[in-house]
């Protein structure tokens, strides 16, 4: 997944909009772009949504953000949703790996209450919304076989440090926020799932958004999330591996194939270790799913 467009779940306009859009994944926003007073209706929308889209051509990944665990409110979202089988839950203010535990079991019982194949729905935390949540970064690694990404946030987690702002007059994150985001970075690692960067809440700022998308690509993000359709082209455009990119992997991966007990071995005058192996599979392998 390149790019994840975050939609109201409140807004058929936004929803059939969001199909439009060309984004890999749209995220069913039940959480903070919806009122407390319109959570029962965006529940309905969400899950009719889910569906109808669901068996569209050339459809998106469908992912829900509920509500936290701690609201009281992720049970009515789980019990609107999981029956239409979303892609994945994205879970909003997780603490650590105890959290992804926690809403995994939630889904099984509705999983199994609807027959439908344990794992089939994903989860895939915002893991930095709050100060508390940074001190267990290392837990997520082996908590459940549903984590199939991690996120991070920075505008909740402004809020509960009391941060002015977080970004600099640049427009890059302030030291706060930019160890946030590489602890995030390095947990997904240590997960073993995909690293996806935050938002970029000025739409309009188009330079500045496709600066901060090749900044995230370069340190090893694989994608990133959108608040506005417009910002999807440019993040599908940055995240994709050019042909040459594609060609190169495929050169690579043969190589060893055909020399499998090399350890070192040289391609275009290049010498190519294993870490070169790791790096090409898994460019590969995104361009599968």
């Amino acid at each position: 997944m390149r790019s994840l467009l975050f939609v109201p779940a409140d807004s058929p306009r936004k929803l059939e909009k969001g199909l439009q859009s060309g984004a890999d994944a749209l995220i069913l926003d039940l959480e903070d772009s919806v009122s407390a007073a319109g959570k029962p209706k965006a529940r309905e929308l969400a899950r009719e949504f889910l569906e109808t889209a669901a068996g569209k051509e050339n459809a998106p990944k469908l992912i829900v953000r509920v509500n936290a665990l701690d609201t009281g409110m992720i049970e009515a979202d789980l019990d609107a949703v999981v029956s239409a089988r979303p892609y994945a839950i994205m879970l909003p203010k997780a603490c650590g790996g105890a959290d992804v535990q926690h809403v995994s079991v939630k889904i099984a019982v509705r999983e199994a209450e609807q027959d439908i194949d344990d794992g089939t729905i994903r989860v895939l935390p915002i893991v930095t919304e709050t100060a508390q949540a940074m001190f267990e970064l290392g837990t997520y690694r082996g908590a459940s076989h549903r984590l199939v990404a991690m996120t991070w946030g920075a505008e909740d987690l402004a809020t509960d440090i009391s941060a002015e702002s977080n970004r600099l007059s640049s427009g890059d994150y302030t030291p706060p926020f930019s160890l946030a985001r590489n602890m995030m970075l390095f947990a997904a690692a240590s997960a073993g799932v995909d690293a996806i960067d935050t938002v970029f809440a000025n739409f309009r700022d188009g330079a500045t958004f496709e600066r901060e998308c090749r900044a995230a690509r370069r340190d090893g993000f694989i994608g990133k999330m959108a608040i506005h359709p417009d910002q999807v082209s440019i993040i599908n455009d940055v995240f994709s591996a050019s042909p040459g990119e594609i060609e190169r992997a495929k050169a690579i991966v043969a190589a060893f194939a055909s020399n499998p007990g090399a350890g070192v071995l040289a391609i275009n005058g290049a010498m190519i270790d294993r870490p070169h192996l790791v790096k090409a599979e898994r460019l590969l392998a995104r361009q599968k799913s």
